[in-house]
């Protein structure tokens, strides 16, 4: 299962950097994540300083 960044994301890019497999990038709105990529390790959403990131 991977994880997901809801709307309350406010596009600081702090989930990208901590993402071990560069599963993270800037979307048209806010960050998104790669769901083929993801490894679900848990370290972006530990990571969000809004909580906006959750097992999908």
């Amino acid at each position: 299962m991977s994880r997901v960044i809801s709307d309350e994301c406010v596009s600081c890019g702090t989930c990208e950097g901590e993402c071990p497999v560069s599963a993270i990038s800037a979307g048209a709105a806010h960050y998104e994540i790669n769901e083929n990529e993801c490894i679900d390790c848990g370290a972006c959403e530990a990571a969000c300083p809004v909580g906006a990131i959750s097992e999908k």
